[in-house]
């Protein structure tokens, strides 16, 4: 359903007012992701987070990554539409035993997937996201060990495609990801036979070895616009299916249920709304506020991977 004409002109309206730039990522709803100045997965959006003009950023997506935008741009207002859009990555990995293995590992290099907190962050050594976690990781010495946290399939698709043997992958999960059952992709497959099969590196591996690309949510909508391929049973979350129908619209996309809701939605990410949205540009609120010393640690892994 697209956003009604009243919504969208007030939250431009009060996009023009606060300077504010407004940022969706892929897994937001079709009427957000129409409204936004850009849509992108976690890396792109970061890179605008740090280079554009304004003093607000409205950020449709998870805390962390509005963590990440606070982040880059301490002096800049951030905001969310719903405090409560967290992450199952960032609450199965909490700062306190991060802190704990580097102390007892000081020469470990702890490699977070941006899909952490503020906190994890800055216990790094670098941050990845899934489009340059293999990119990161090579880039380490191959004598160091790496702690790669906190999703488990992401952490074994990079350790397949780096051979790296000194690795430790922290047991954490997306929600949505990894309860894509293998089963329903062969299903899938037979019901659509002429379809590419593509997926995220956050699926388990046994969906993983059906697919004839992995990539991130970006790579995945860059993949089906230039491939030759009409059809595609995509293993990502369906928010992504705004952006597959608006670049290749010729093509046909089918998405997969997973275990836990009979969907292939994040709760968190629908938890933004044009609604709540309105009111965080008007109050400015909820507001991601963080520790200015917190900030300049965490902004150190950051920068290393925005600058590979």
């Amino acid at each position: 359903m697209l956003a009604t004409a009243t919504i969208a002109e007030e939250i431009l309206d009060l996009k023009s007012s606060r300077r504010a730039i407004l940022l969706a990522h892929h897994y937001q709803e079709a009427e957000i992701q129409e409204l936004a100045d850009a849509v992108g997965d976690s890396l792109e959006l970061a890179r605008r987070a740090r280079d554009f003009e304004g003093d607000v950023i409205a950020f449709c997506g998870v805390w962390f990554m509005a963590e990440t935008a606070k982040i880059l741009n301490p002096d800049r207002t951030v905001i969310v539409p719903d405090k409560a859009a967290s992450c199952s990555l960032v609450e199965g990995c909490p700062a306190e035993p991060i802190r704990e293995y580097r102390r007892r590992n000081p020469d470990h290099v702890i490699v977070s997937y941006i899909n952490t907190s503020a906190e994890v962050k800055a216990e790094s050594d670098i941050i990845c996201t899934s489009r340059n976690a293999v990119d990161v990781v090579n880039s380490i010495p191959a004598h160091k060990t790496v702690l790669f946290l906190p999703d488990r399939n992401l952490g074994a698709y990079v350790q397949r495609q780096t051979g790296r043997a000194n690795m430790k992958i922290w047991q954490g999960s997306c929600i949505v990801h990894a309860t894509f059952p293998q089963r329903r992709l062969l299903e899938a497959m037979k019901t659509h036979p002429e379809a590419v099969v593509i997926a995220h590196p956050e699926c388990p591996e046994s969906v993983l070895q059906h697919a004839a690309f992995i990539g991130s949510t970006s790579a995945l909508i860059d993949f089906c616009v230039k491939n030759a391929a009409r059809e595609f049973i995509v293993m990502t979350e369906s928010g992504v299916a705004f952006s597959l129908q608006k670049y290749a619209p010729n093509k046909k996309f089918y998405f997969v249920a997973n275990e836990n809701c009979n969907c292939s939605e994040c709760p968190y990410m629908r938890l933004n709304t044009l609604e709540k949205l309105r009111e965080a540009l008007l109050n400015l609120e909820p507001r991601v506020d963080l520790d200015p010393e917190l900030m300049r640690r965490a902004a150190v892994p950051i920068e290393r991977m925005l600058a590979l």
